[in-house]
């Protein structure tokens, strides 16, 4: 039971000291936070097609056997789930996936890695902002065949496999890494060990963004750990994920923002 109150319980403690932009005293982050806000709230119409596509994953009564590699799912955690289930209780919404894609065009975006496909959703959006090649990791061929698109987005490399296996694989194969999404495992190591190994490949331009860390203690660990990395220059938390911005010219710093 208490597993399942601790977001409840984190929410309260972000919505208690978490800042707006009235509250921003450093002209470099209130930028950043303007300027997500207003992209949130701009028209996008080349998001219709992603979200007419999640829709049709809501309303699909089949179901898959999932291989779960990580943590696990506080919602539906039989091996055998409906791909309505999966997309309703683990995919980022419309908010936090244009977030995503925000992030990813602050960076070069040349080559972008995003570690959970799960169903395709976020793999799609961030597709749209990728200007090299989005790498795609998956540990279940059941949800990856899900995923994968028909046709269109010709920029995105689909990685079958313990992340813990393949992740090494793919990034000796790249010179560096621009963006991330860490959206996958959600245990403290796991989270750890991928922060770790990106962290060899990442530049002063590189953002690494980690998903749901405050689902549970062990992730809001994780991330309490990680933002203190000396290499972490800034991090920004909106409760539903966190970002990391490497550029040794920024002030170390921490907020917890309004989303």
């Amino acid at each position: 039971m208490l597993k399942k109150l601790f977001p409840l319980f984190a929410y309260l403690k972000y919505w208690v000291i978490k800042e707006d932009s009235y509250s921003l005293q450093s002209p470099l982050v209130f930028k950043i936070y303007q300027d997500l806000i207003e992209f949130i709230k701009s028209p996008n119409l080349s998001v219709g097609e992603i979200e007419d596509y999640r829709k049709t994953l809501v309303d699909s009564t089949k179901e898959i056997e999932v291989l779960d590699l990580g943590a696990g799912s506080k919602k539906v955690n039989s091996r055998k789930r409906k791909i309505a289930d999966i997309t309703k209780f683990s995919t980022s919404p419309k908010k936090f996936a244009l977030l995503y894609q925000y992030f990813c065009q602050l960076t070069p975006a040349i080559t972008v890695f995003e570690l959970g496909t799960c169903v395709g959703i976020t793999t799609r959006y961030l597709s749209q902002k990728t200007k090299g090649t989005l790498y795609t990791f998956e540990g279940s061929q059941e949800i990856q065949n899900v995923a994968k698109p028909n046709s269109g987005y010709e920029n995105i490399q689909f990685i079958l496999g313990d992340i813990s296996e393949t992740l090494p694989i793919i990034l000796s194969k790249v010179k560096g890494v621009d963006f991330t999404l860490i959206d996958a495992n959600h245990t403290y190591f796991g989270t750890l060990k991928y922060f770790e190994l990106i962290l060899e490949k990442v530049n002063k331009n590189s953002i690494i963004v980690i998903g749901d860390i405050h689902w549970s203690k062990e992730m809001e660990k994780a991330w309490e750990k990680i933002k203190t990395n000396p290499n972490v220059k800034m991090s920004m938390d909106f409760y539903e994920c966190g970002v990391l911005f490497f550029d040794s010219s920024f002030i170390k710093s921490e907020y917890i923002l309004d989303f």
